[in-house]
């Protein structure tokens, strides 16, 4: 008996192997030759740097400067009200100088697993879309979880866009063509606020929302959480970090982990896409599949090749581009709606 078990192990621990060196065979070519040199640069990712604050400080390093300053684009910081006398929330406002009297609003929530990231490392992209889109783009820099677990980030990014609605001449924003944005752990924030939003009446009303392999099922027991355990780019181990580090030993709920909501019902139409050597794949496809099936108009992507965000870390790939372009002809028909 005891041997019996122990060829089983042995032989799940081969085939999972196996798995995980065939999808890592599966990235693009181009893009691998960028994750090669980043991994080579920092081996182990960033996870490799296991003080939380520590690796902030390394991210905040390695991409200061990165963004070069345009002077197409007014940006200012606003220190607003937290939820249920939270702590004050600092937005970031981008508004092209031409901008109108009504603009289209991207409310843009930051990645990084709800442990690291910020609302000024996504300078470059809220300038691209203001830019491309003259839109008034809104970052928010909700609180990061340890110290500050679940549901501190989500009631951050709900209080933001509610404060958005409310200052909507402020801002010069038409509140029809208001849309939600967010990539990984903002992906999973960004249908949290929609669910929440839906839930206060639909208030503020999400015109749209775009999920980029959104992060929103904690249970981690998806084939492809199983396949993808060593690409070097947010892979098993740092996601059960993450969600152990965000949830802070509750519960998870419908507004932690969106995977987890029990209805999807009018939510507002969603673009989802994910990678396919992505630990966020499955659970990203059964979710585009609910929200169609509770009458939610959605489009969903898999991008054969893809690694969790390689359009970011190698943006000059075919494969990145393509990504974008599919991104922003969505949000441009969005937009004009």
């Amino acid at each position: 008996m005891k041997r019996t078990i122990l060829y089983t192990a042995l032989f799940l621990l081969i085939s999972i192997g196996s798995v995980a060196q065939s999808i890592n065979d599966k990235i693009d070519p181009e893009t691998k030759v960028g994750l090669d040199g980043f991994l080579k640069a920092i081996p182990g990712g960033f996870n490799s740097i296991r003080d939380i604050v520590k690796r902030r400080a390394f991210l905040d390093q390695m991409l200061a400067g990165s963004t070069p300053v345009n002077t197409d684009i007014i940006i200012k910081e606003y220190k607003i009200p937290g939820l249920n006398n939270a702590p004050e929330i600092a937005l970031r406002v981008y508004t092209p100088k031409n901008s109108k009297d009504l603009n289209p609003a991207i409310y843009n929530i930051h990645g990084g697993g709800m442990i690291i990231g910020s609302a000024a490392l996504d300078d470059g992209l809220a300038t691209t879309f203001a830019l491309k889109f003259n839109a008034v783009v809104v970052s928010v820099d909700y609180r990061l979880a340890p110290e500050n677990p679940y549901p501190a980030a989500v009631e951050d990014c709900y209080a933001g866009i509610v404060w958005v609605e409310k200052n909507a001449k402020i801002l010069k924003i038409d509140t029809d063509r208001l849309i939600v944005y967010g990539g990984s752990a903002g992906g999973g924030l960004t249908i949290a606020t929609s669910l929440m939003a839906r839930d206060h009446n639909n208030y503020p009303k999400i015109a749209f929302q775009m999920a980029l392999y959104p992060m929103i099922d904690d249970r981690n027991a998806t084939v492809s959480s199983q396949q993808v355990t060593n690409v070097g780019i947010w892979d098993r181990s740092p996601n059960i970090e993450a969600w152990n580090w965000y949830l802070g030993g509750k519960s998870a709920d419908g507004y932690a982990a969106p995977a987890r909501a029990k209805s999807l019902k009018g939510l507002p139409p969603t673009f989802i896409d994910v990678g396919e050597v992505d630990v966020f794949r499955d659970e990203d496809i059964e979710f585009a599949k609910r929200l169609l099936e509770a009458g939610v108009t959605t489009e969903f992507h898999v991008h054969p090749g893809a690694f969790h965000a390689s359009e970011i870390f190698v943006p000059t790939a075919e494969l990145s581009k393509r990504i974008w372009e599919i991104r922003y002809s969505a949000l441009d028909r969005a937009m004009k709606k």
